[in-house]
């Protein structure tokens, strides 16, 4: 629906939605980025607004693409129609966003970049395009975006800000388009009476009775498209008394059947030339022509259809809009699809990918030389990072091969390929058609492996762990080292659900673990062991094994080939054995190589991990940029892992009303999603809080909660410590005993600086021997170690006892220490207890000079950070996932809120908790 269409007023009844794409224009013009989605039924009216955005975009870079209902399996369709004009800026990026796009578009062979990498490297190219003039981009029909160039944009759309860059979606209002679902929209609405009696009037050719009119409204219910496509094609004697109109069927279906109406008068090569068309979806007009010849269709074969305005042959191919692609394409039968198919597979010049799937769609039955090549698209695809496109090429292989043994393996490929892509539902049913084949024990095993891993990635079951262990008992004489691999994630499963895993639990996966045959003995398996161990002997029985598992990762370095996700069990198990020190450089090494290797979604788990390494380190402020970069990891990739790290941190800063915000939310949050490790991590946070600011009474509940299941993993030791200072001081000495008797069993165990110094502190606490020596020995243990926060809380309870027994002047030194020490790193509601009882001893503690200069926000101090440590604003962006213009946007801010001029002046003028660096 085209101003043209309608004369000099332009779209009917889009005033308030024009208006709107207009100010969006007025907005990148002065270097503010705009992002919209609208969504609207199909024929509504989107189509037409992007075009009127187009037409209004003067003095700016108008680029566009059109998703393709027939390319929606090929990895990066869209992304390459967007990127295509801008390739030969690629130069421009950083070398790992370089490398990431060119193997995306098949330019560069190498492993398969991390999809949040390719993503960084589309907003940088978009940023650099946008330098010279303002960029406009257009996406029509997005719910037929392939999946990957689906989850970019949308990634790239969270992240645009201070770029002159607009990025505008159409989408249908049922399209499946999650990726999209949470970017400002728009609703497109249908036309109301008036509006759409003008468009009606303005298509017809000659009056018309205006009850037919009326009836021509009624029926097409405010939909432009219908309103010009209903009459279009009729004569004024069809028209007259309304004979020949639709019947009552599905809007989308009547404008697509009117589409077709008007394509029967057409010759037949014309219309099997449109059929070509519809089939190639990059509009490459040498191509068309190429398999037109291989049909046999004559040169003129297009002029009805040019004539009728039903497409358009210039330096593109074009449809005059998406629907009629798709009536044409959904109208023909399965033999003239082959037959396109079939010419678009033999021209000349097409890609290998492309080929592949043409020849399949082709195929009119099992052909082994196609499912091949299909395997080695789908290898190409996931060297890309195209997950889904890999997983539907392994799943058309699997339906073209002819011996059925061969038939069931490819089955499970792309099965794992649909799990491996989120794609669940599509996934069970693969794994049900391989049950159905020729099945050896080994191809039994695979399929209950399968089925227990879609089951704990869809649904997060507690019968997760059942299944895992079933399947990997079922693997043991199989393949012993999948086995292996399948019991750590049972285990994982299991650690993951904590306290509300039902059976088997933690203790039977041990005892299959112990009784399964031996493998190879490396660092997987010694984890693996240890674990075992743990569950079955006990934690001081377990100690020796599992310390030798954590030294061979911290004497090792892992590759980018090992599972990182390796680093994250030894950094825990080296903090479950009270081990600060393998804890810290294991957690640092995790973070190191997931963002090495780019891999983006593992990156999360890493950083949770370090964030809280450093928060017993004292390091508040490093923990707060990592906790900011988390964040902005969570909102690129739409993570889902609960914010760990940033509720501790929340509980140490000790500012109860947001702290309290957080951990009810965090917890609500993990029992929705069956995570009682997470619940149990909530509850530890809500007692160090409440511990902090001297509410006692209320950390003793949260305590509680946080250690009552022993066999969950780290928190629950870290919950028995609050636990024994809460019931100490609320005189319930019987719990405090208790939880101390639990408590040693690891503690005298592991025998660290870390485990021993807390060991006498609880003693010291508990008066259970001279309480002034035990608060030395832990001042002394502590000292040695990186829990810094611990050592300040052992000086905190040390000055609390000094100054009851009226050691005044004694309590004074210690609680000074505790003060100062608690003041640096941040933490303020310990902070606060040391500075009341400091005054209760008639000293009072000195207080920072108040900072009249505005506060800066977390994502500000973040980059004001790495910019004082002499990071370019690339590098910056990277780090960040945001692009180059929007650190120098919010620089911009940070220099007068600072009121600085250079970043030379920036680190002075950070407050003293910000100015440490990040550990990479």
């Amino acid at each position: 629906m085209h101003s043209g269409e309608l004369g000099r007023q332009g779209l009917y009844g889009r005033r308030r939605d024009c208006d709107q794409l207009e100010r969006m224009l007025a907005e990148i013009r002065m270097g503010r980025s705009q992002v919209l989605v609208l969504r609207g039924d199909a024929g509504i009216g989107k189509t037409a607004l992007l075009d009127h955005m187009a037409r209004h975009a003067s003095g700016c870079r108008v680029s566009r693409v059109t998703g393709v209902e027939s390319e929606m399996e090929l990895a990066f369709a869209g992304l390459h129609q967007l990127c295509a004009p801008f390739l030969d800026r690629l130069d421009r990026l950083p070398p790992p966003q370089r490398d990431a796009l060119s193997m995306v578009f098949g330019l560069l062979e190498g492993n398969a970049p991390d999809r949040f990498f390719i993503g960084l490297a589309v907003l940088s190219l978009l940023s650099d395009a946008a330098e010279e003039r303002p960029l406009v981009c257009l996406v029509d029909d997005a719910q037929w975006l392939d999946q990957a160039s689906a989850q970019t944009l949308a990634f790239v759309a969270r992240r645009l800000l201070a770029e002159s860059v607009a990025l505008v979606f159409a989408t249908r209002e049922s399209g499946d388009d999650q990726a999209l679902r949470q970017l400002p929209e728009l609703r497109v609405r249908g036309l109301n009476d008036v509006d759409a009696r003008a468009v009606l009037q303005a298509a017809l050719r000659s009056p018309l009775d205006p009850a037919v009119l009326n009836g021509i409204v009624a029926e097409a219910r405010g939909n432009p498209l219908a309103l010009l496509e209903l009459p279009r094609g009729r004569t004024p004697a069809q028209l007259a008394f309304g004979f020949e109109l639709p019947s009552a069927m599905p809007l989308a279906s009547r404008v697509e059947q009117e589409f077709l109406r008007q394509l029967h008068p057409l010759p037949v090569e014309t219309r099997r030339l449109l059929l070509l068309a519809a089939v190639e979806p990059l509009g490459d007009v040498i191509l068309l022509r190429e398999a037109a010849t291989r049909l046999g269709l004559a040169s003129d074969a297009a002029t009805p259809a040019e004539a009728a305005g039903l497409i358009d042959i210039g330096s593109r191919v074009r449809f005059r809009h998406p629907l009629l692609r798709s009536a044409v394409f959904r109208a023909a039968a399965v033999g003239e699809l082959q037959d396109v198919h079939a010419a678009l597979a033999a021209a000349p010049g097409l890609d290998p990918d492309r080929r592949a799937w043409h020849r399949a769609q082709a195929s009119p039955g099992p052909d082994e030389e196609i499912a091949a090549e299909l395997d080695r698209s789908a290898d190409r695809a996931r060297a890309r990072g195209g997950l889904a496109a890999a997983a539907a090429f392994r799943e058309r292989a699997a339906t073209l091969t002819p011996d059925p043994a061969r038939r069931v393996t490819r089955a499970l490929a792309a099965a794992q390929a649909k799990l491996q892509a989120g794609e669940f539902g599509p996934a069970s049913e693969l794994v049900l058609t391989a049950e159905f084949g020729p099945l050896d024990d080994l191809l039994r095993a695979r399929i209950a492996l399968l089925r227990a891993q879609i089951a704990f990635a869809a649904e997060r079951t507690d019968e997760a762990p059942q299944l895992l262990l079933s399947a990997a008992a079922r693997l043991e004489g199989l393949d012993v080292a999948l086995a292996h691999e399948t019991y750590l994630d049972a285990f994982s499963a299991a650690i993951f659900v904590g306290r509300l895993t039902g059976d088997p639990g933690l203790r039977e996966i041990a005892r299959a673990v112990r009784q399964a045959p031996a493998h190879r003995h490396d660092k997987r398996d010694l984890i693996l062991d240890g674990l075992a161990a743990l569950f079955t002997e006990g934690y001081a029985a377990a100690v020796p094994l599992r310390q030798r598992a954590v030294q061979a990762f911290l004497s090792e370095d892992i590759s980018a080939d090992d599972e990182p996700r390796l680093l994250w069990i030894a950094a825990s198990a080296a903090a479950n054995l009270w081990d600060d020190e393998g804890w810290n450089v294991l957690s640092a090494r995790h973070v190191r190589v997931t963002r090495d290797t780019g891999a983006l979604s593992e990156l999360p788990l890493a950083l949770s991990s370090q964030i809280v390494a450093l928060l017993f380190d004292g390091k508040l402020a490093t923990a707060a940029a990592l906790i900011e970069e988390m964040r902005a990891v969570r909102e690129a990739t739409g993570g889902t892992i609960a914010p760990y790290g940033a509720t501790v941190y929340a509980a140490l800063r000790g500012r109860e009303t947001s702290a309290r915000e957080l951990i009810d939310a965090t917890l609500k949050e993990v029992l929705q999603r069956g995570e009682g490790n997470g619940a149990m991590n909530a509850h530890w946070a809500s007692a160090v809080l409440l511990n902090g600011l001297g509410r006692h009474e209320e950390a003793l509940a949260s305590a509680r909660s946080a250690s009552e299941y022993p066999l969950e993993f780290v928190p629950a030791n870290w919950g028995l410590v609050e636990l024994i200072e809460a019931a100490v001081r609320t005189g319930d000495n019987r719990v405090a005993a208790d939880a101390f008797e639990r408590l040693s069993e690891t503690t005298g165990a592991a025998r660290t600086d870390w485990s021993l110094g807390v060991e006498s502190r609880s003693r010291a606490l508990l008066g259970a021997g001279d309480a002034d020596e035990l608060y030395r020995q832990a001042i002394d243990h502590l000292g040695r170690t990186r829990v810094k926060v611990e050592l300040a809380r052992t000086h905190l309870l040390y000055g609390e006892w000094l100054r009851r027994e009226g050691r005044r002047i004694d309590a004074r030194r210690h609680l000074r220490t505790a003060h100062n020490q608690f003041t640096s790193m941040g933490a303020e509601g310990f902070g606060e207890r040391a500075r009341r009882e400091l005054a209760a001893t008639g000293e009072t503690a000195r207080t920072r000079a108040p900072d009249t200069r505005e506060e800066l926000t977390a994502q500000e101090t973040e980059i004001a950070r790495l910019a004082a440590l002499g990071r370019t604003n690339a590098q910056i962006g990277a780090q960040l996932f945001i692009s180059p213009r929007t650190v120098e946007w919010h620089l911009g801010k940070v220099f007068m809120k600072l009121r600085v001029s250079s970043r030379k002046e920036l680190y002075d003028a950070l407050p003293q908790d910000a100015r440490v660096s990040v550990p990479c």
